[in-house]
Parts: structure tokens; C-alpha cells; sequence
């Protein structure tokens, strides 16, 4: 069960603890997309689905008397909903495949995103031949065979005895068999007797297709090696993780009316799990995860829950953040989502100086603590200089995508577990003097490692005699028992040395509170630390809300009055705003959109301190 928070963590998002329902939320969104997105292959419906399920399960937490059945209980719902979308239809009809959404289409997604090849690839295309009951106890199944679920899971989420699920698995498992020859043998070439078959097939997989064409495979010499050397499913599932959620599947979380029908509460204003800018995939935006989303106080029985930091340790004067009109108010949802997507990039993206000649951006401010967060673009070079950057990261342990000028410091990255060998190690000393830890361990989405994990490799990276800065946790930073604290405390035990600790940071309250939220969250890791801080990821984003983006003053409002907090704490050593390019699916929000173009933003943190 990798990756899904613990009973202590249920416990507290029971009792209405914000932070512990982003993380119950960010564990187990998974699990239920998964779950959803088989049984349903990739209908048009998956995502208000998984919708649905969330809000249930929020909605309803205050009622759970065992937080250990959380799962059982939550995987339970989750196939109720499946069920409930479409009771209205007869059972012999099946999902109308004119309604699946091909953007969406799970079978991809899971090929894609696990990287399946040979009988695995083969076996997930499979499912996509199944009848619908049997593709909903596939769901189920396919999570116990790769250790996800236990049996008791799915018999309590199936409503089926056990001896009655055990058989009805294998017959599952006889017509996913079947659907596997099917598979191979529509692979070219076909035998000229199969060609003629397929004439009137219009190309869209279905039972009474798999039907004819495994008939036709049994007796056809040509055909028949389709059923040989067929490795038994369990096996090649055995160890498989959850698929990730797609890109789009935020989006279903950030509408008005998810609440609709419940007391109206305050919502996580604090932060969103930052998006993956991983080099190794070579795509500048990779997904973002879903933490963050729907903390509400629905689920400790109405009470409004807000998680916000009012008074900063060294507070700031209110003139340097202007609130906007435009600003949402402090009970906007704000549910974080994948990659963004525009629906109006004009309206977003700022006016060129030259059609606002009031539009002049000031002097370069130059600073020992401003840098930069940065992926591949052509103006990489230009645009570091020109905004003042000290030092910049590109998740790596290379900038080989995104050099930079003379005189900038690169700080090298260990991204993850997988990036812990000598060779490495060995590029990132070649680098500089400072490492960067791993990138959101504590989510699934982006390095994954458990606490045990990062501790066992944390003496490889203090053997390269770098000054080390800690892994940068998505959320809850200064939360007791959290992933940080329970790293921090770890190495301590272990006479471990950690530097610096670093952070990330997102928020989707546009207003002048924005400021103070964050620099609030700043001081309480420090304090709860007592070590130099390092901010290599904030920003302004509401990633499943609306609007998504702020605008152009609320974003310079928040640049001016976020970096002169940052210059005035002394524990403060670095800071790099999320991101300098403004290009592609970053154009809402990056800072410049090539090397001498910066934004409003842009123009905002070029005279940042």
C-alpha cells in the first residue's frame, strides 16, 4: 500500500485537522482514479466520478468510527458510485463508447505512465475487451495482484461472499485471458481468414467481438499461437504501481458546486503540492498533485477549518500587498490540479511595454538571495541575467538544458531515490558546493520515497561533503509528525547532517492575505527548526479554481510583498520563484517569455531584493 497516509493521519483529518486531509486526499486520490478509470475505461464520466467519491468520503469522515477501515470504507464507496452512474442502464448494454473521452482513455494512460511493454502492455489493453461487471471486479482484483488491496478489501467492496468473489475472479480472469489472445491476434499480420472476419468490424473493442474473433483463434492454425505462453496475470502485475492521474483530473475539483448542499466553509488557503518540472522526462510541466484539495470543515461535522498563518514572526507592512478587486474571497476552494490548462491565454498574458508606454520595468535589483527555478527554453541564458538571479536549479544535477550566464551560481539536484548512485553523486560535487535534496518525497507523484528510505540515502549525499539543504516537502513543513519532522527528527537520531531545510509553497488566495499566509508558514518551519531556509518553489495558483491564475497585480502585489519579508529575515538564504520561463503551459504565470521579455511578474521580481 505505497505511498497512503496512516491511521494516525486519518484520525486527525477526522478531527478536522486541514493538513491531514491534504495528505488523506493527496494519499488515496489515487487509488480511487485508479479503481474508476478501469472500471469505466476511460469514459467521459471518470472524473465525476472520482469527484463524487471525494466529496462522499469528506462529507462523511466525521462518521467513520475506525480510522484503520478507512481504506475498506473509501474503496467501498468508491465502487457504489461506479454502480450508482449508471444503474439506469439495462445491463446488456454497454458503456456507449461515443461517450469515452480518447484524451482520457485509462488503457493509454496506464501504458504510457507505467511504461508497459510486452505481456504487461498486452494484458492492459486487454481490459479494455472485457464485459463491464467484469471490468469493475478487474479493478479490484487487478490492486490485489499488485499489492495494493487485500481480498477482504474487495469482497467488502464487491458485496460478494468470498467464495463468491473467488469465483467469479477467475472467471474474470478466464475472459481476460481470452481478451489477451484476442489482443494478439489483431496484431499484424493477420491471417487472410481473420482479415475477412474484421470487415464489418468497426475497430471498437467489445464482448461480442472478442467473442468472434477468440472463436475464430481457437481453430485457425495461423492463429492459434496467440493462446501459447501466456504468463499468468498475478504475476506480471505483482508490484505494479497505481496509475497517476492524468493531467485533466484536477480540473473536476475546482467547480463552485462542489459544496453544493453543505455548509459553507473555509478552505486551505496555504498551499498546493508544486508541480513536477522534472528533467529526466524532458516536458517542462509534468503533473501536479492533487494535495491541497477540498480541506474543508465538512469533515469534522460543519465547523469551518482555516489553515492560515495571520501573524508572521517578523511582520510586514500591509502597503507592499495591494489586494486586487479581482481577488476571490478567503473562502474560494482551492484544490490544486494538474498541469494547468488555459481557457482564455490572451486575457491572461500581460500587455508588451511598447502597447503600455506606463509599463517600464524598473532597475535590475541584484540579490545574494534571489534565484530562480528553471526549465529548458531558449531564453534561459538572457533571462537569468537580466532579472538579477544569483543562482538558479533546474532539478537536476545538470543545466545542460537551461545554462546559465557567468557569475550565476547553479545548485545542483539529487531528484530522487533512483538518482542516488556514484555517478551522479559525482556530477553534482563537479557542480558547486550546495545540494539540493529530494524533490516532494512525500508525494506519489513526484519522488516517492518514504522517510526510511531518504534517511538510508542521505549518507551518500553528505559523503560528497556538500553543504546539504533538506528534502523540499510539498506541504506541511512545520507540521509535528509530518514527513519533514519525521525526516529531521530521523536524522538526528542517526547524527545525520541536514543544513538547511527548503521548502515549496502555493497559494490560491489572490487577496493581500497571500503574503502574510506564506511568510507566516516560513517562520513556523524555521522556528520549529531553527535552521537557514531555502524557498525553492512559490507562487500564486489556484489550480483547480476559478480564476486559476491571478492577475498581473495581484501577482506583482505578491512578488513585492512576499520578497521584501524574505529580505528582511536574516534565517532566509535563498528564494527562487516558480518559474522563470513564461512559455507554453506557463505562460499564466512564468516570469519571462524569452530572454529580455519578462512579465508583470516578471518586471516585479527583476527589482525584488
Amino acid at each position: 500500500m505505497v505511498g497512503q497516509p496512516d491511521t494516525a493521519t486519518v484520525a486527525a483529518a477526522r478531527a478536522g485537522d486541514p493538513v491531514a486531509v491534504d495528505r488523506l486526499v493527496a494519499g488515496y486520490l489515487p487509488l480511487v482514479y485508479t479503481i474508476v478509470g478501469r472500471a469505466l475505461e476511460g469514459h467521459a464520466d471518470v472524473d465525476d466520478v472520482v469527484q463524487e467519491v471525494m466529496l462522499r468520503v469528506l462529507r462523511n469522515l466525521g462518521e467513520l468510527r475506525d480510522p484503520s477501515a478507512f481504506r475498506s470504507w473509501l474503496v467501498a464507496i468508491t465502487v457504489r458510485q461506479v454502480r450508482e452512474r449508471f444503474r439506469g442502464r439495462p445491463p446488456a448494454v454497454p458503456l456507449d463508447p461515443d461517450l469515452s473521452d480518447p484524451g482520457a482513455d485509462f488503457t493509454d494512460l496506464a501504458i504510457t505512465r507505467l511504461e508497459l511493454s510486452g505481456q504487461r502492455r498486452e494484458t492492459a489493453e486487454a481490459t479494455r475487451w472485457l464485459d463491464d461487471d467484469n471490468r469493475e471486479l478487474l479493478s479490484l482484483w487487478w490492486l490485489e495482484a499488485s499489492g495494493e488491496l487485500t481480498r477482504d478489501e474487495i469482497v467488502e467492496a464487491s458485496g460478494l461472499g468470498r467464495q463468491h468473489a473467488a469465483v467469479r475472479i477467475q472467471r474474470m480472469k478466464g475472459q481476460l485471458e481470452t481478451a489477451r489472445a484476442v489482443v494478439r491476434a489483431l496484431r499484424t499480420p493477420r491471417c487472410a481468414e481473420l482479415a475477412g472476419l474484421l470487415t464489418s468490424w468497426d475497430g471498437r473493442p467489445s464482448p461480442l467481438w472478442r467473442k468472434r474473433i477468440a472463436r475464430h483463434t481457437r481453430d485457425c492454425m495461423h492463429c492459434v499461437p496467440a493462446w501459447q505462453g501466456l504468463v499468468e496475470a498475478e504475476r506480471l502485475l505483482a508490484g505494479m504501481a497505481l496509475v497517476p492521474i492524468p493531467a485533466g483530473l484536477g480540473s473536476a475539483f475546482g467547480h463552485g458546486s462542489l459544496l453544493s448542499g453543505t455548509a459553507t466553509t473555509a478552505t486551505t488557503a496555504v498551499h498546493a503540492a508544486p508541480l513536477n518540472i522534472a528533467a529526466k522526462a524532458g516536458v517542462p510541466l509534468l503533473q501536479k498533485a492533487l494535495a491541497g484539495v477540498l480541506a474543508t470543515g465538512v469533515v469534522a461535522g460543519g465547523g469551518a477549518v482555516v489553515y492560515t498563518y495571520r501573524t508572521p514572526a517578523e511582520p510586514i507592512t500591509t502597503a507592499a500587498a495591494v489586494a486586487s478587486p479581482q481577488a476571490p474571497p478567503a473562502s474560494a476552494a482551492v484544490p490544486p490540479s494538474p498541469t494547468p490548462s488555459r481557457t482564455s491565454p490572451s486575457a491572461s498574458r500581460p500587455a508588451s511595454p511598447s502597447a503600455n508606454p506606463a509599463s517600464v520595468a524598473p532597475p535590475v535589483t541584484r540579490s545574494a538571495k534571489k534565484g530562480a527555478a528553471v526549465w529548458k527554453f531558449a531564453g534561459s541564458k538572457a533571462a537569468l541575467k537580466d532579472v538579477g538571479a544569483s543562482w538558479y536549479y533546474t532539478w537536476a544535477v545538470h543545466n545542460d538544458d537551461a545554462p546559465g550566464p557567468a557569475g550565476v551560481e547553479f545548485v545542483p539536484m539529487i531528484w530522487g531515490g533512483a538518482n542516488v548512485d556514484d555517478a551522479t553523486l559525482k556530477q553534482a560535487k563537479a557542480e558547486g558546493d550546495v545540494l539540493l535534496g529530494f524533490n516532494e518525497p512525500d508525494l506519489a507523484e513526484q519522488s516517492n520515497m518514504t522517510v526510511e528510505a531518504a534517511l538510508a540515502a542521505w549518507p551518500k549525499l553528505e559523503a560528497t561533503g556538500m553543504r546539504l539543504v533538506s528534502p523540499a516537502v510539498a506541504f506541511g513543513g512545520d507540521t509535528p509528525g509530518g514527513w519533514l519532522d519525521r525526516f529531521m527528527k530521523g536524522a538526528s537520531a542517526k547524527g545525520l547532517r541536514v543544513d538547511a531545510i527548503a521548502l515549496h509553497w502555493y497559494g490560491s488566495d489572490f487577496s493581500a492575505a497571500s503574503v502574510n499566509q506564506f511568510l507566516g508558514y516560513v517562520d513556523a518551519v524555521h522556528k520549529r527548526y531553527g535552521k537557514p531556509i531555502w524557498i525553492t518553489e512559490f507562487g500564486l495558483i489556484n489550480f483547480s479554481g476559478s480564476p486559476k491564475y491571478a492577475s498581473d497585480a495581484q501577482k506583482v502585489a505578491f512578488i513585492k510583498g512576499t520578497t521584501a519579508g524574505l529580505k528582511k529575515r536574516s534565517y532566509v538564504e535563498r528564494y527562487a520563484y516558480f518559474g522563470l520561463p513564461a512559455v507554453g503551459d506557463s505562460v499564466d504565470f512564468g516570469l519571462y517569455r524569452d530572454g529580455d521579455s519578462p512579465t508583470e511578474a516578471g518586471k516585479a521580481y527583476r527589482a525584488a531584493g
